[in-house]
């Protein structure tokens, strides 16, 4: 995700040619997901509709103004008109607005806290399911140009697949660069094959009256929520515009959506709606049948295209999530690599980008089919777009100062909306919606064992700590023998000693003349001011306490944040200063607190945890290791 102007600026807009460069790329990266959904959204309600019988026009009209009030309910009302206004320090996405609300309430919430976990654990199963769902969609409109292509299908879609995980930890600069202009066109063809064909059938136009949507529903029962089901499965991606704010600012997202994304989709769905009223026969392929046959291989060429665009746009996505989720405390250090030097966004998780690839070729094998994984795609974006509704109630009621009831009456319309598509999308658990669900638990029951055995861990070794002011008279008693040079000791309370100083005196028996207890922090805004980055406290002539910010988007770098401290009278010399990182060396108790298997899974995310050295950045010939060992 690319951007050569700060969200600020583009909110702002200070210079029209920034505002149109983020305009294009968000085009490209922001509306890669919704933006393949003609795809296959159209034709999976419809057929499901039409639950084997013939395709009427009670059911094509119905289907297309469902999508269309769907589109503009969901997409355009709550995220792009409201919940965009609702960003943090200018990010967004579920664990932003998770920190607003904590923020507005002024204090830790486990129901927030549960919210955005369960959102955050959706995103990233949406991670995995439209890799695979857009280029299976994508390549299977091989078939339409020679039935031959029938059993390649599958084998060129992970073959495709493994070379885009393959090229991840490249960078996505070069790619992305791209992305903006082919996106224009794959939109522009949307809507030029639509117009060509709403003159098919102009009467589809009906469908824009939201009569033809309330009574397809009434009067098809539980296939009608079935189908409503389906027909969520054309604001997919519309979660991507409140995640990617901070790439590119509100404006630009809003004005792409308004005058070029969203007419584009809605030309395209009711020149497929069109076509299948005057040729109730090309529902099976409504997408590709409305080109000529010697263009179906350029547009399959064009789709794959597209597609790849939108995976690459939700696996970075996954990227930022899991890293802010690290910052938050909600996992353990993951190893993060920077793959570009001007745009600190673009980041690449080896660990995650292996679990995404092997998650998505188990769907892809599993399913084979785009119709089988439509079923598991809806519930993960249903249920994140839930989480973002409650999250965003209590933040325009306590942030924004509103009335609850002016807050109630403005969300609870859209959240009731989406509650409506994710039962109907559980009507599907058996067909594949059990898929993203189990993912989702599998991730939440990691996050709930990471967050409740580090709380185990901090209340063991609280009991053996000593208070940092007790040493410090004891030493200035009895002082040891005293070495040149500066140590830093890193720990997460600087009220007490921290594991590594107690035992490099006890077996050392020195002191260095300088020595600094380090305490790094998360705040809960995506990026911090440089003036908020350092502060020292003076305890003593030995001592000094120093406190690191960081945003939860931020990397943290040791080192060039302690260098900000020069500007503050402390000298601070990586080449005379040594670094001493406590490890622990954990092992499974009975009384820990916590079930057997959890204490288990702790155990092996701590070890799986990225080395404290590598995640802060902190040169390794500098680094003094200490070993302890912890029952838990």
């Amino acid at each position: 995700m690319t951007a050569s102007i700060t969200s600020t600026e583009a909110q702002e807009g200070p210079v029209t040619s920034g505002f149109w460069a983020l305009t294009l790329g968000s085009i490209g990266v922001v509306f890669g997901d919704i933006g393949t959904s003609p795809l296959y959204a159209f034709h999976e309600a419809v057929r499901g509709a039409a639950h084997g019988e013939p395709v009427s026009r009670v059911i094509v009209l119905g289907v297309l103004s469902l999508i269309l009030w769907a589109l503009l309910i969901v997409v355009t009302a709550k995220y792009v008109l409201l919940l965009l206004r609702a960003d943090n320090n200018g990010e967004g996405g579920t664990l932003s607005l998770m920190a607003l609300g904590q923020r507005a309430l002024g204090r830790r919430s486990w129901f927030l806290l549960a919210l955005g976990v369960v959102g955050a654990s959706m995103f990233i199963g949406d991670s995995m399911i439209t890799p695979a769902i857009s280029v299976l969609s994508a390549v299977d409109g091989l078939k339409l140009a020679t039935p031959a292509f029938e059993h390649y299908v599958v084998p060129l879609t992970v073959m495709i697949l493994v070379v885009l995980f393959a090229v991840q930890s490249k960078g996505t600069a070069l790619v992305a660069s791209a992305f903006g202009p082919v996106m224009v066109i794959w939109f522009t063809c949307l809507a030029v094959m639509g117009i060509v064909h709403i003159a098919d059938d102009p009467s589809v136009l009906a469908a824009i009256n939201p009569y033809y949507a309330l009574q397809f529903l009434l009067s098809h029962g539980t296939i009608g929520l079935v189908t409503l089901g389906a027909v969520f499965l054309a604001v997919t991606g519309g979660e991507a515009l409140y995640a990617d704010l901070g790439h590119f600012g509100r404006k630009p997202i809003q004005s792409a959506w308004m005058f070029f994304v969203l007419p584009s989709l809605l030309i395209n769905y009711f020149g497929q709606g069109a076509l299948v009223l005057s040729d109730p026969s090309a529902i099976e392929h409504s997408f590709y049948r409305m080109v000529p046959e010697h263009l179906v291989l350029p547009l399959v060429g064009l789709a794959t295209a597209a597609t790849v665009i939108a995976s690459q746009a939700v696996i970075t996505g996954a990227y930022s999530l899991v890293y802010q989720a690290v910052q938050l405390g909600l996992l353990p250090r993951f190893e993060v690599r920077y793959t570009s030097e001007s745009h600190a966004g673009q980041i690449y998780l080896p660990r995650v980008n292996r679990l995404l690839l092997i998650g998505v070729m188990l769907l892809v094998l599993l399913f084979r089919t785009p119709s089988g994984l439509a079923s598991a795609y809806g519930i993960a974006v249903s249920t994140t777009m839930v989480a973002d509704g409650i999250m965003g109630f209590i933040v325009i009621w306590k942030l924004w100062n509103w009335r609850a009831a002016t807050a109630a009456v403005v969300i609870l319309p859209f959240v009731m909306v989406d509650m409506t598509f994710f039962s109907a999308n559980l009507l599907k658990l058996l067909e594949g919606a059990w898929v993203p669900l189990l993912f989702g638990a599998c991730m939440a029951a990691t996050i709930w064992t990471w967050r409740r055995g580090t709380g185990i861990l901090l209340q063991k070794t609280r009991r053996i700590e000593v208070p940092l002011d007790d040493l410090i008279r004891s030493l200035e008693k009895r002082p040891p023998h005293i070495v040149k040079g500066t140590a830093v000791f890193l720990t997460s309370d600087p009220a007490f000693v921290p594991t590594a100083l107690l035992h490099n005196l006890k077996h050392n028996k020195v002191l260095h003349e300088h020595n600094v207890v380090l305490t790094i922090e998360t705040a809960h805004t995506p990026r911090v001011d440089l003036s908020e980055r350092f502060r020292i406290e003076n305890v003593s002539d030995k001592f000094s306490k120093v406190r690191l910010r960081f945003g939860f988007m931020e990397q943290p770098n040791v080192p060039r944040a302690l260098a900000i401290a020069r500007k503050q009278g402390w000298q601070f010399d990586i080449m005379s200063t040594s670094f001493f990182v406590s490890r622990r060396s954990l092992k499974a108790s009975a009384q820990s607190g916590m079930p057997l298997w959890q204490d288990h899974l702790f155990i092996a995310l701590s070890r799986s945890a990225n080395d404290a050295t590598d995640y802060f950045q902190i040169p390794t010939g500098r680094v003094v290791e200490v070993g302890t060992q912890v029952t838990i």
